[in-house]
């Protein structure tokens, strides 16, 4: 069976050995392919997979893409905690090493300027989310008399109306402050790190994640600032009620690396 070469990430030559016990995509462990004083990590894997029909079928099946996805991040994971990698898209495939060295040499000067802006940086992520009351939160409000008797469903029709409005203007008065929370944090976070990107708000459906995400946002920041940026965020989020921050990484900045690399599906 003929093995394609995965591509993780690429990055500088480390002298810090990554777990012995590492695997990466289909199980095979990863190695370092260098060329031109820059490391390709790299693994094997099998071409009845990975060459371009099978793989375009398999990235139509989300029980083996998300299997794939956190592979590739536990690979770049462990790359992150001894270098500075410049993460590649999920599933970047060549036939040999001859191939991933091509790569690398028609594109080792944009590899070069982007880890020099990367050298010891990572990336966290930040999210608010806007805790929106349940429909049974909210209490119907008492009809005002009226002096004249009601026909027979007149009245509960009314209250379903007015508890209607309450449970929207419940909903947007919490969505404006989370907005305004939002704005205020990304502007102190912003102003902290070297760099910020804005992604778009996750949808509930597809994370999962309960409230309304009204801040989605990435942040660049060296390795020896990144304590206090915990700091920041932590002191930002206590003066907050009914708001919830969520605060992941650190990451190798996938954010950051324009177009090498997208956020991976097994990542949070």
């Amino acid at each position: 069976m003929t093995a394609l070469r995965y591509v993780y990430a690429v990055c500088r030559p480390f002298r810090s050995a990554l777990q012995s016990q590492l695997t990466g995509v289909a199980g095979a462990p990863p190695k370092q392919l260098t060329h031109h004083g820059l490391i390709a990590v790299v693994s094997t894997v099998p071409e009845a997979d990975f060459a371009e029909e099978p793989l375009r079928a398999h990235l139509e099946d989300m029980e083996w893409l998300t299997a794939t996805a956190r592979a590739h991040q536990q690979v770049i994971d462990a790359l992150t905690v001894v270098t500075t990698p410049l993460p590649l898209r999920l599933a970047t495939v060549f036939r040999d090493d001859s191939g991933v060295r091509t790569m690398m040499e028609a594109r080792e000067e944009d590899f070069r300027r982007i880890l020099d802006r990367l050298e010891g940086r990572v990336e966290w992520g930040v999210k608010v989310y806007a805790e929106t009351e349940s429909t049974q939160d909210v209490q119907p409000a008492e009809p005002a008399p009226t002096g004249r008797p009601e026909p027979a469903g007149t009245s509960s029709g009314r209250d379903y109306l007015r508890r209607r409005r309450q449970q929207t203007r419940a909903r947007e008065d919490v969505w404006q402050k989370a907005a305004a929370f939002a704005g205020r944090l990304h502007e102190k976070l912003s102003a902290f790190a070297e760099e910020s990107r804005l992604h778009a708000p996750q949808s509930a459906t597809l994370s999962g994640a309960s409230g309304q995400n009204v801040l989605n946002a990435a942040y660049l920041v060296s390795r020896a600032d990144s304590e206090e940026f915990v700091e920041l965020v932590d002191r930002e989020k206590d003066d907050a009620p009914g708001i919830r921050v969520e605060l992941t990484g650190p990451w190798a900045a996938y954010s950051f690396t324009e177009e090498f690399a997208e956020e991976p599906e097994g990542r949070p």
